[in-house]
């Protein structure tokens, strides 16, 4: 049990959550949680590449991979957010 506290404690502090103030909706608390976690791998990419653990060209890919998941998340949650589905005893 204080294995899975401590393993928490380390998630808090490597990827940190902040508070969401904006619309509350499904699609506007996906997509924020994407973006942090962008934000967050970003950084993490950037610092692995400042201490020269991986070459440019890597890091650059790596983040060129994220934001098309990013852009992808957007079109996806923002631009075309699904439509909530009735159970199916509101349809009529």
């Amino acid at each position: 049990m204080a294995a899975d506290k401590d393993d928490i404690a380390k998630e808090k502090y490597v990827m940190p959550k902040s508070s969401y103030w904006g619309e509350v909706n499904l699609s506007n608390l996906t997509f924020n949680s994407n973006l942090q976690e962008f934000a967050q791998r970003v950084s993490l990419i950037c610092n692995l590449e400042t201490g020269g653990k991986i070459p440019p060209g890597e890091a650059y890919n790596q983040i060129k991979a994220l934001w098309k998941q990013l852009k992808k998340s957007k079109k996806n949650l923002i631009d075309n957010p699904p439509k909530p589905e009735l159970p199916p005893d509101e349809l009529e």
